[in-house]
């Protein structure tokens, strides 16, 4: 750690945002930048690499790589798929059997693809990043490998027949975006590769007609967006009569505009906002508005779903039927399409609740699922991969904080089956799950679920983690290395449901989105402060940890509310809010956070902007702040430069990147777990826990 210094230097400032001794710290693989962060990832595993985190670290992979953890599964036409790795297979297997033989306790699988064979065999560091599979036949594939779990992937024909790739088969080097099926011959491109082809975000400018046999980077452009704009996308629509293209343009990140086409190009722009999310299926049109709508003569509020008959929307009927309506804490969290069915994700006050909808031409017909578990967390998805080949059969999983996962099969007015239950992976006898409500700066009601043993002591070790952002909910998974590392050693776990997430729809997410993300870090700072007012712990004893978006959150919490924590784990973060725009994908957030580039903006950037916040002589607690090099989403200057700033003014800050992880916690299980207990052990030391 840096001593502290007579006169530490405080850049960047707010006063002086643009004057930054750490920029060289952006360039990813700069010498001297690498030379720091090996310097710092070594000092920091030196000083909590100890034995406890080895053997943390062992507990946890051995968790993650159980045999018996459940195989998640997605069908492509007569067969589902699954991508798994273990212990022996690191990287992963991607891997097909029968639906019937995966109810079985001992499916046989048919191995695709090991991808620990294929990374030895190339010298790769090969992460998988997803398969696009031919619909209809499903017999060729476009794998998306990623080099150290970067966004950034390669694009290779695979051919499932012969489990090898096809010879002189489509290629693409590395870039941003992917690409669907329009033909066996001929793919819709939407890739980032090439001079021009790319947004400010750093992905997909163009659609790009890629024949078979041909260059891609001669291949024509069929539709295009501005550079200022976020992506496109394009996919076949195999239900029309006629060769249907959708061609998606995403102005930002809450904004899209759609179009109808061929191979050609987008011919007709379907008349929407641009605000609407949309799903379409078998001749029905949904949709949801961010907005308030008046259409038809009826005024809806926001988060409202409609529905109408597609081809009588094109001829330009807006006569729409009401399918769902939010109310204050009734907010639904996702739509789709499944056989011919619309399904509805709700959140009633936090609990799940799912609604399937059956259009006709007398109306729509009304269906709730029930059966389920009636447990904390509940998700809904259809098995098929594509909607034009589901046949209604519904997955769906359970748990909550003490309850591991269960899988379900739920075809079409059916009750669920169970197909798989996941193992524990900790012991919660003793141990109680409770929902509490803390009270903001401006007097909202913030929930937040607390499991742990049950009574007050007054200074339990308590593991606080939230999000808030993008409309995300943060729900109380089953959570196996809080479990193990935290719970079962008779700590306590609380996640907290601050405003910026989605838990109570678009309202509760724009009340902490741009000049309002400032209230989400109340939030969290107050859920903290309820703990302790209610005598569950002391503000010493409060280990706060968040990632990404979370980022910001927990330096905020360090420069802003310091007196109510005794550590923070910091992970994968955006924190410089002057420069974020710049970096990586920092365009696409401008509509979460606001243009730094703008001098209004700046002016409430400028204050959730830890970077610039952070000043000498402050009691802030102790921070680890953790990333990965091959984060080409959060860009790790950010991390890098933070641990810098404080260090020079003389703070308790450590720093850990690894080589490749991506954004996220590791490339395997291995690192994973490695990455997680070397937070948790410093995270425990810091509030002064000493487990036995």
């Amino acid at each position: 750690m840096a001593e502290l210094c007579e006169t530490p230097d405080p850049r960047p400032t707010k006063a002086a945002p643009d004057d930054d001794p750490y920029l060289w710290l952006e360039e990813v693989d700069g010498e001297r930048a690498l030379a720091w962060v090996e310097t710092q990832s070594a000092a920091t595993l030196t000083r909590f690499g100890d034995t406890r985190f080895a053997a943390d670290r062992d507990t946890l992979a051995a968790i993650f790589d159980r045999p018996d953890n459940i195989p998640v599964i997605a069908r492509r036409g007569t067969k589902v798929f699954n991508f798994w790795k273990d212990a022996a297979h690191p990287r992963g297997l991607w891997r097909t059997t029968t639906l019937d033989s995966y109810r079985g306790e001992r499916p046989e699988w048919d191995i695709l693809l090991d991808l620990d064979a294929l990374a030895a065999r190339e010298g790769e560091d090969w992460i998988w990043s997803g398969a696009a599979t031919l619909p209809g036949s499903h017999d060729r594939a476009i794998l998306m490998l990623s080099r150290g779990g970067a966004d950034a992937v390669v694009l290779r024909e695979f051919d499932l027949s012969s489990h090898d790739f096809v010879s002189a088969g489509f290629i693409l080097p590395e870039a941003k975006g992917g690409a669907a099926w329009l033909d066996r011959d001929t793919l819709l491109l939407s890739s980032a590769l090439g001079d021009g082809m790319a947004t400010s975000s750093g992905y997909a400018r163009t659609v790009r007609l890629w024949r078979r046999g041909t260059d891609p980077s001669t291949a024509p452009v069929i539709f295009e967006t501005g550079a200022d704009h976020m992506s496109v996308w394009a996919d076949l629509d195999r239900q029309a009569e006629d060769e249907r293209v959708w061609f998606v343009e995403r102005v930002g990140f809450f904004d899209i505009v759609v179009w109808i086409g061929d191979r050609t190009g987008p011919k007709t722009r379907i008349d929407l906002p641009t605000d609407v999310q949309g799903q379409w299926h078998s001749g029905w049109l949904a949709v949801k508005r961010r907005t308030q709508w008046t259409i038809g003569g009826d005024t809806h509020p926001p988060d409202t779903v409609l529905g109408i008959s597609f081809p009588a929307f094109l001829d330009g009927d807006r006569r729409f039927t009401k399918l769902f309506e939010p109310t204050e804490r009734r907010a639904l969290q996702g739509l789709f399409w499944s056989g011919g069915r619309l399904v509805l994700s709700i959140l009633d006050d936090l609990k799940p609740v799912f609604e399937v909808l059956t259009p006709s031409g007398v109306g729509w017909a009304r269906q709730r699922i029930t059966g389920l578990p009636d447990i904390g967390v509940a998700h809904v998805w259809s098995l098929d991969v594509r909607t034009e080949e589901s046949t209604g059969d519904l997955l769906a999983s359970a748990q909550d904080p003490l309850t591991p996962p269960s899988l379900y099969l739920i075809p079409p007015r059916a009750a669920p089956q169970l197909l798989k239950r996941g193992p524990q992976a900790f012991d919660p006898a003793g141990l109680a799950v409770t929902r509490h409500e803390a009270i903001s700066e401006d007097g909202t009601r913030i929930p937040y679920v607390q499991v742990g043993p049950p009574g007050n002591t007054g200074e339990a070790p308590v593991h606080l983690s939230g999000y808030g952002g993008f409309g995300i909910s943060m729900l109380p998974y089953y959570n196996s290395a809080v479990g193990k590392l935290w719970l079962e050693r008779g700590g306590t776990g609380v996640v907290a449901n601050i405003r910026g997430g989605g838990e109570f729809g678009t309202a509760w997410h724009d009340a902490g989105r741009r000049e309002e993300k400032r209230l989400s870090h109340d939030d969290f700072a107050a859920v903290a402060a309820d703990l302790v007012r209610r005598g569950v712990t002391l503000p010493g004893r409060i280990a706060a940890e968040g990632g990404s978006n979370g980022g910001i959150l927990i330096t905020n919490m360090l420069t802003r509310y310091p007196e109510l924590f005794g550590a923070l784990f910091c992970t994968i973060p955006l924190i410089d809010m002057r420069r974020y725009a710049k970096l990586h994908a920092g365009a696409s957030w401008i509509a979460e956070y606001g243009d730094p580039d703008n001098p209004a903006d700046w002016a409430f950037l400028a204050a959730i902007s830890a970077y610039h916040q952070a000043v000498p002589g402050r009691p802030y607690p102790p921070i680890l702040i953790a990333t990965s090099q091959r984060d080409d989403r959060v860009h790790p200057g950010h991390a890098r430069k933070m641990t810098a700033k404080l260090q020079e003014m003389g703070y308790e800050a450590y720093f850990y990147e690894p080589a490749a992880g991506g954004h996220g916690y590791g490339k395997d299980n291995a690192e994973r777990a490695a990455f997680t207990a070397l937070g948790y052990n410093f995270l425990r030391r810091a509030i002064g826990w000493e487990v036995p």
